[in-house]
C-alpha cells in the first residue's frame, strides 16, 4: 500500500480537500489527521476561511441584516464585545454563533436562559445558532465564579445530563424558530425578516474524546501562553484562595478555547457568546483562534489588521451578556427552594410561571427587555402605564410570565400554567383534574390519609386529621365565617361531609383555610 506522508501528496484541488482525504485513509490516527488539517489551514496563503464547511453561509447578503448587536444593547443584553467590528460583521453577513452549556445538572435553569435568548436573537436576525454541550469540559469543571473545585460527576451522570440538556436546548430553539426577526425586533419594519437558519446542537466530547493528551499538548498547548492564562480573574482568584486551583481546572480555559477553534474550522463559527463571568474564557478562545488559525508560515497575523484582511484570515469575536440579577443584586435563576429549572420534569410550567409572576415592580421592566422578544415601544408603554391610577396590579408581571413560559414550555405549557393558576383561585368555576392538582402539589402542603378518614367524614374532621386546624371547634368556626373551601368551592355547612364524588379521580382533595392556606389531601 502506498504510504501518504503529507497532504500535498494527495490528489485534489485544494489543501483542504487533500487533508480531508488523508483523514479518511485507513490506519490514520486522530493526531495525524489533526496535523493534516492544521497544515492545510496555516500553510502560506491558506486562511481558515478557505476550509469553511459546505453548509456555511455565503459571505455576503443581498441586503443588510437586522443589527443584532444594537438590538441586544438596547435590551441590556451586552456587557462586553471583543471588537466593535462585530456589529459591522453581523449586519453584512450571516455567521454561525455559539454558546456553551456544561452538563452540571440534568436541566438548565433560569440563569442559563439568557444564553438561549441571545442565541435566539441572533437566529431571528439571520444567523445560525449553535448550542455546544460540554460533554468533555463538563468532566473538567469551569473554575469561573467558584470558590472551590466542582464535585466530579460519574461518567453515567454526565452522559445523562448531556442527553437531557441537549434535548431541552433543541426543543426550545427549534420551537421558537417559527417567528422571523421583524416580528420581534425592537426596530420596526414592514418587511419580512431574514430567513431563519437551522439550529445545531453539538457535543465537544466528539472532538476531544478521540484526541490523545500528547496530541493536544503538541498541536494546541504550544499555542497557549501561560502568562495570559494566569492573568484571568477566575484563575488568579482561585490561586489566592486557601484551596488553590488544580491543574485540571487551570486547563479549562484552554479546552474551551479550542472549542472555538474547532467550531470555526468545522462549522464556520465566528462568534462566541456567554455570561460576563465567561469573558476570560472567551478571550482565551479568540486568542487561541488567532494563533492557531491566523498563522502564515512561521508568523502570526494580528487580529483585525490590514494583513489579516488581505490574506483572507477571518477574525473570531466574543460577546458577553450580564448575569441575570434582581434590583438587590441577587441571582434571579434561583429561589429559596432551589434553582428555577427550565425542564418541565423538574419544575412544572405552573410553578415556573408563578416564579416569574412574583417578580417585583422594580425588576419587571428590566426582565421584560432581557427575557422576552416584545418590541421595546410596547414594553415602554406598559412601563408608563404602571404609574397611572387605572393600572391593574401585576399586569406587567402577568405579561412577563406569559411570554417567558411560552418561550420555554411552548403554548401548551403556558395554557397548562394558566389553567392551573385559574383553577386554584378560591371560588373558581374551573373544573379541577388530577393534572392540575399534581401541578400545584409542590407549592401546597400535602397529607396522606386513609379512605376511611376522608370519605364520609366531616370536613372539620378531615381538616383536623390533616393538621390544618388544631380542633374541630376551630374548623367549624372557620367554616361558619366562610373561610373554608373544598375543591375551590366555599363550604357553608359546619357539619358538611366529604362524599366520594368530591374526590378528584377518586384519590385527591383540595382543602383551603382562607385564600392562601391550601392543603392537598391524598387518599390512600
Amino acid at each position: 500500500m502506498k504510504m501518504l506522508g503529507h497532504p500535498s501528496m494527495l490528489p485534489g484541488s485544494s489543501l483542504a480537500q487533500k487533508s480531508r482525504a488523508l483523514c479518511q485513509q485507513p490506519g490514520w490516527q486522530q493526531a495525524t489527521c489533526f496535523r493534516a488539517r492544521t497544515f492545510a489551514r496555516v500553510s502560506k496563503g491558506a486562511a481558515f476561511a478557505s476550509v469553511a464547511p459546505t453548509d456555511a453561509p455565503a459571505n455576503a447578503s443581498t441586503a443588510p441584516l437586522p443589527n443584532v448587536v444594537r438590538t441586544l444593547r438596547e435590551r441590556g443584553l451586552v456587557q462586553d464585545v471583543t471588537s466593535e467590528q462585530l456589529e459591522q460583521l453581523t449586519v453584512s453577513q450571516s455567521v454561525p454563533v455559539y454558546c456553551g452549556f456544561d452538563p452540571t445538572a440534568d436541566s438548565l435553569h433560569l440563569g442559563n436562559l439568557l444564553g438561549i435568548i441571545v442565541l435566539s436573537w441572533f437566529q431571528r436576525c439571520g444567523h445560525q445558532p449553535v448550542a455546544l454541550l460540554g460533554g468533555a469540559t463538563g468532566r473538567v469543571g469551569d473554575p469561573s465564579g467558584r470558590s472551590s473545585e466542582r464535585p466530579i460527576l460519574t461518567e453515567e451522570k454526565i452522559e445523562g445530563n448531556v442527553k437531557a440538556i441537549g434535548q431541552l436546548l433543541d426543543d426550545i430553539l427549534r420551537r421558537n424558530s417559527q417567528q422571523g426577526a421583524s416580528s420581534s425586533s425592537s426596530s420596526s419594519s414592514s418587511q419580512d425578516g431574514p430567513p431563519l437558519r437551522d439550529v445545531k446542537v453539538v457535543n465537544n466530547l466528539d472532538w476531544f474524546g478521540p484526541m490523545s493528551f500528547l496530541a493536544f499538548l503538541r498541536e494546541v498547548g504550544k499555542f497557549a501562553r501561560v502568562g495570559t492564562m494566569l492573568s484571568k480573574d477566575s484563575v488568579r482568584t482561585r490561586m489566592e484562595s486557601e484551596s488553590g486551583i488544580s491543574f485540571t481546572e487551570f486547563t479549562y480555559q484552554l479546552l474551551q478555547g479550542y472549542d472555538f477553534v474547532h467550531l470555526c474550522r468545522e462549522h464556520g463559527v465566528r462568534v462566541q457568546i456567554g455570561g460576563s463571568d465567561q469573558w476570560g474564557n472567551i478571550i482565551a478562545g479568540t486568542d487561541l483562534a488567532r494563533r492557531l488559525l491566523g498563522r502564515e508560515g512561521e508568523g502570526e497575523v494580528e487580529e483585525g489588521s490590514q494583513e489579516a484582511s488581505s490574506s483572507g484570515t477571518q477574525t473570531c469575536y466574543g460577546l458577553t451578556f450580564p448575569l441575570l440579577v434582581d434590583s438587590e443584586g441577587r441571582k434571579f435563576g434561583k429561589s429559596v427552594d432551589g434553582a428555577i429549572w427550565l425542564s418541565a420534569e423538574k419544575l412544572s410550567p405552573y410553578k415556573f410561571y408563578q416564579h416569574l409572576f412574583n417578580v417585583t415592580d422594580a425588576d419587571v421592566v428590566k426582565f421584560l427587555k432581557m427575557l422576552t422578544f416584545m418590541p421595546l415601544p410596547e414594553i415602554e408603554a406598559l412601563a408608563a402605564s404602571m404609574s397611572k391610577p387605572d393600572y391593574v396590579p401585576n399586569t406587567a408581571q402577568r405579561r412577563l410570565a406569559e411570554e417567558v413560559t411560552r418561550f420555554v414550555h411552548g403554548e401548551a405549557g403556558l395554557q397548562q400554567a394558566l389553567k392551573t393558576t385559574e383553577a386554584l383561585k378560591p371560588g373558581s368555576a374551573t373544573q379541577l383534574d388530577v393534572a392540575t392538582l399534581e401541578a400545584v402539589a409542590g407549592d401546597a402542603p400535602s397529607a396522606s390519609l386513609g379512605r376511611d378518614a376522608v370519605a364520609g367524614a366531616t370536613i372539620a374532621d378531615v381538616m383536623v386529621a390533616a393538621k390544618m386546624q388544631p380542633s374541630k371547634g376551630a374548623a367549624r368556626k372557620l367554616i361558619k365565617g366562610g373561610g373554608v373551601y373544598m375543591n375551590n368551592q366555599k363550604v357553608t355547612e359546619e357539619m358538611a361531609k366529604v362524599e366520594d364524588k368530591d374526590l378528584v379521580d377518586g384519590r385527591m382533595l383540595l382543602l383551603a383555610a382562607g385564600k392562601k392556606n391550601k392543603m392537598l389531601i391524598r387518599v390512600e
